[in-house]
């Protein structure tokens, strides 16, 4: 019985500490953002990072973190944070420890986060100081009832926080038929909307290969946008530890190919497509045959295979990219 109370009255503290932050945000005429930030032994680079969050030039932000089970001196830098932030609400919460992908879910599935939109952060990036006010004021121009994703090009940066370039600047119009084998839009990036986030929740925690890249495909596939700004708001850093990296990088650009032949590049397809088609209900009619007709070409042998693949209409932004897929399609590695 005691159990009982307790569980009961621990669910009306969240109900109410919902009720209050939503209060919070609609007497604010500033939207309010929650920034989802994932970490995982991320103690030589976290610093740099909530510094550039904390002097961004909008002020009406919460952060919120969650801890994949670092070992080095993550948690303590980031109570040392939490413990010094006066204005901004600053969470940490555990994750669960299955990788990167769920452990950024986890944070979008999570009901006590509640904001007008909602940033992606990476652990070892800088922000430029208009990331977010950049971000806040494209979306403020569309509508807010059709699921939305900002993001944009980034400058990129060497371990030691040298500028190494930028990201390529994509021209090709973001679609489902470019997410089904592309994702443009980094999640350190990305800010999205009410009407995406609750999309996203809709389907939940499943086994998709990351996360921006699972929220490119279901937001297109639904007849939301993703919006690509070429300006540049992040400095995203270049190391050994990128779990994925910029498109830019050669070793990165051989390490594709690499995956391309080995059958890395058919099994994110496969991941990705066995989702989509649990949850196609959600998809427009068009992108559902869309994604049927590729998901099928990709198993028939090689003259249907061609012929279904350029069917599905499906394409990458760039020349070598578009001749990586006829590669991938005639070796059966789509």
């Amino acid at each position: 019985m005691l159990s009982e109370i307790i569980t009961q009255t621990s669910a009306n503290v969240r109900e109410v500490h919902k009720l209050l932050v939503t209060v919070l945000i609609m007497s604010n005429s500033t939207p309010h953002i929650a920034i989802l930030l994932c970490t995982y032994n991320g103690e030589q680079f976290l610093k740099e990072q909530l510094d550039s969050i904390i002097a961004q030039d909008y002020g009406n932000f919460s952060i919120w973190i969650s801890d994949d089970g670092s070992k080095d001196q993550t948690i303590p830098i980031l109570k040392n944070y939490q413990a010094n932030l006066k204005k901004i609400r600053f969470s940490i919460i555990s994750g669960p420890q299955v990788g990167f992908s769920r452990n950024f879910l986890s944070l979008v599935c999570n009901p006590d986060i509640v904001a007008d939109y909602f940033s992606f952060a990476d652990q070892d990036d800088i922000w430029a100081p208009n990331k977010l006010s950049r971000a806040v004021n494209h979306l403020k121009t569309l509508p807010n009832a059709v699921p939305t994703i900002y993001c944009s090009r980034t400058y990129l940066i060497d371990e030691t926080g040298n500028s190494i370039g930028l990201s390529p600047l994509f021209r090709k119009k973001p679609s489902f038929t470019n997410a089904l084998v592309q994702n443009i839009g980094g999640g350190n990036t990305m800010v999205l909307n009410k009407a995406a986030l609750s999309l996203l929740r809709s389907v939940g925690i499943k086994p998709i290969v990351s996360h921006d890249w699972w929220s490119y495909l279901l937001i297109t596939g639904a007849g939301g946008t993703l919006s690509y700004d070429p300006i540049p708001t992040v400095h995203y850093r270049q190391h050994n530890s990128n779990l994925i990296g910029s498109n830019r990088s050669h070793r990165l650009s051989l390490m594709r190919i690499k995956g391309l032949l080995n059958g890395r590049f058919k099994l994110w397809n496969t991941t990705n497509t066995q989702v989509l088609l649990t949850f196609k209900h959600l998809l427009t009619s068009e992108n559902r045959r869309t994604l049927e007709e590729f998901s099928r070409a990709r198993n028939r042998w090689l003259i249907p295979r061609i012929w279904g693949v350029i069917k599905s209409g499906v394409y990458r932004q760039t020349l070598t990219g578009n001749l990586g897929i006829i590669l991938a399609t005639v070796l059966k590695k789509i």
